[in-house]
């Protein structure tokens, strides 16, 4: 179901365009796509825009599309908030058209409140070692322990009792094949 069926938009839009702190308010059918994209980074260079708050979609599918974006103009990727106005207001009041845009300005007021908290976050990468450890090296840790190995990573294989091999190595056949256990 599309937002603009359920929501007014436009006096959604307007609405947040009273917003204490807020520079520029736009609606946009398709802000995901690289058009939508690009009349965000634009507005952040242009604007000097140090915030930015979306209601669109789910931020499970967009919110990497729109951190990129402020990625791209310069902008900590944690200076974004995403408001979900389909699932939350589009899909559950989808017979209210009223309710669903009260609900929207709501949401959108908190999306605004959110992002002037918002600080960035320092990213820091650190070296880490391919390896695993394994506790128990009965017949499932010793699969394991070869599998993982094959694949190139370090084992350590930790085993509590004196010998490996767990209870099969206990059995001194083993049915169907009557194989030697150990």
């Amino acid at each position: 179901m599309n937002i603009g069926a359920t929501i007014d938009c436009d006096a959604v839009r307007k609405f947040v365009e009273g917003q204490p702190n807020v520079v520029v308010a736009r609606t946009n059918k398709f802000t995901c796509s690289d058009p939508g994209q690009q009349v965000i980074k634009n507005d952040i260079l242009e604007l000097d825009i140090n915030r930015v708050v979306v209601g669109a979609c789910t931020p499970k599918i967009h919110e990497p599309t729109y951190r990129a974006v402020l990625i791209e103009a310069g902008l900590s990727p944690y200076y974004f908030q995403m408001v979900n106005l389909r699932e939350q207001c589009s899909f559950v009041h989808a017979d209210k058209k009223e309710r669903a845009t009260g609900k929207a300005k709501r949401l959108m007021t908190a999306g605004i409140n959110r992002a002037r908290e918002l600080e960035s976050v320092p990213r820091k990468e650190i070296p880490i070692e391919k390896s695993v450890l394994i506790v128990g090296a009965g017949i499932a840790g010793m699969n394991a322990a070869l599998d993982l190995a094959d694949q190139g990573i370090n084992v350590y294989l930790v085993e509590k009792e004196p010998t490996i091999g767990g209870k099969m190595a206990q059995l001194d056949r083993i049915f169907p094949t009557d194989d030697c256990g150990i």
